[in-house]
């Protein structure tokens, strides 16, 4: 079963996806970020090559050719998960909604704002994973970012 991760009270919720996306790199995974707009997709590709002051995260949207040996993929809106896809054990989920193939993957990673709206979603996302059963870890953000 997938386990789920809420990080509450992000400043900025695109530098705590990158962070993780690091980390989860750092750990040897593959990330699949979903981002239901292209605009939100946009924005995490440009962030992504810039985030570590040393280096980029590798990282492409899952329609280019090197999909396969890229350790984050990118997917945005209904992009249909074909098989590199399967192969990420972490889903970051960047969209107000939870994605319809979150059980596909061993964890999930939400972020959520301080943003009323994005509260508001999250609280509804948190709902749906808790009323199926699955396991989730709570992390407070509040104070601990810089970015």
């Amino acid at each position: 079963m997938t386990s789920i991760d809420f990080y509450f009270n992000a400043g900025d919720r695109l530098a705590i996806a990158c962070r993780l996306a690091g980390k989860a790199l750092r750990q040897k995974k593959r990330v699949l970020i979903y981002a239901a707009q292209m605009e939100v997709a946009q924005k995490i590709d440009r962030l992504l090559w810039a985030s570590q002051a040393v280096s980029f995260i590798p990282h492409c949207y899952t329609h280019d050719p090197l999909a396969a040996a890229t350790p984050i993929l990118i997917a945005v809106g209904d992009t249909p998960m074909a098989s590199p896809n399967a192969a990420c054990e972490v889903l970051l989920n960047l969209a107000t909604v939870c994605p319809p193939f979150f059980e596909r993957h061993e964890r999930l990673l939400e972020v959520v704002t301080q943003d009323d709206e994005d509260k508001l979603a999250g609280r509804a996302r948190y709902a749906f994973y808790r009323d199926r059963g699955y396991a989730i870890r709570n992390h407070d953000l509040s104070g601990q970012e810089h970015g």
